[in-house]
């Protein structure tokens, strides 16, 4: 979804983030609402709700507007998005932090294995919220933690992170809608085929909150894609795309074939050749939730996994 932005800038007042847009108005938009158009692009209700709180944040050619102002072609709608406030129960905590990209509008982290990406009981101020949070508060700038993917504690890699409530909407809706493609990098035990397609449920295993199970009477529906890309000392060296996004769905649809992933504690406690599941979430497709533009995104594998398979790059 490419926009008709010719100018925007982030800016940072008193404490405060922010981002705004400048559009002209195609003949295609004519006569739409500002609420219409800026639906088009994109924009929830909870961004409608904000701009109604902030002052002059809405204005068509120069003058303050209301959402339900018609809009005409070569219009000049001006939208300022400010946001004050920070995740009210995330500690910010100033820990290192991977950054693969960073822009107005989003961050992306190679997250590393052991950090949980949001906080719970057990894992209060080390996790990835924590860092990414701690990594704003450091600049003193106030920062809702907005996270697009969620990895496992113990799966390193790519994680998407948006900047303000817009992208992250538009990100939201673009996985929701399967847009965004992720690619992983696993280590499985023994020889896999060269390549293959997994179609079998997930569901819980009965009596645990965490584990999962095959489950063709109640489970969901799970689609894993893979690709050996190296055999070696009796590991395969997989690529992997999902078609659906459940909870353990390679670590599940692995074992299910008999070649779980090595030092995956759960679907293979006996396995010790690393000390965590050896999965990486290595690169990322989508398109950029402001600009449009296509990105593609990857972290190099951690140095647990390619140590054995050092070729890999």
């Amino acid at each position: 979804m490419l926009f008709p932005i010719y100018f925007s800038k982030v800016l940072l007042y008193n404490v405060r983030m922010i981002r705004q847009f400048t559009y002209r108005i195609e003949p295609e938009y004519d006569s739409l609402t500002i609420r219409e158009y800026l639906s088009l692009k994109g924009y929830p209700n909870a961004v409608f709700v904000q701009l109604k709180k902030t002052p002059e944040s809405v204005l068509l050619n120069g003058v303050w507007a209301y959402m339900r102002t018609k809009l005409s072609a070569g219009d000049e709608l001006f939208i300022r998005l400010e946001e004050s406030t920070s995740s009210a129960h995330i500690l910010p905590v100033s820990m290192p932090l991977s950054i693969c990209y960073e822009d107005e509008d989003i961050l992306a982290v190679n997250k590393p294995a052991q950090m949980p990406v949001h906080p719970s009981l057990n894992h209060y101020d080390h996790t990835l919220a924590n860092a990414v949070c701690g990594y704003y508060n450091d600049q003193e700038i106030p920062y809702t933690f907005r996270c697009v993917n969620r990895l496992d504690r113990d799966t390193t890699g790519l994680t998407l992170i948006a900047k303000h409530m817009l992208s992250s909407a538009i990100l939201s809706t673009a996985a929701a809608r399967r847009e965004i493609s992720r690619e992983y990098i696993a280590i499985a035990s023994g020889k896999t085929p060269e390549s293959g397609t997994i179609d079998a449920p997930i569901g819980r295993v009965a009596g645990s909150t965490i584990k999962r199970q095959i489950d063709f009477e109640n489970g969901e529906r799970a689609i894993t894609h893979y690709r050996r890309l190296a055999y070696h000392d009796g590991l395969s060296l997989l690529s992997l795309h999902l078609e659906t996004g459940r909870t353990h769905q390679i670590r599940v649809h692995l074992k299910s074939i008999g070649h779980p992933l090595i030092g995956d504690f759960l679907y293979n406690p006996t396995d010790t050749t690393i000390k965590r599941q050896a999965l990486h979430s290595y690169r990322l497709t989508f398109s950029h939730p402001i600009t449009g533009e296509s990105f593609v995104l990857t972290a190099p594998l951690p140095d647990d996994m390619h140590c054995l398979f050092p070729d890999f790059s």
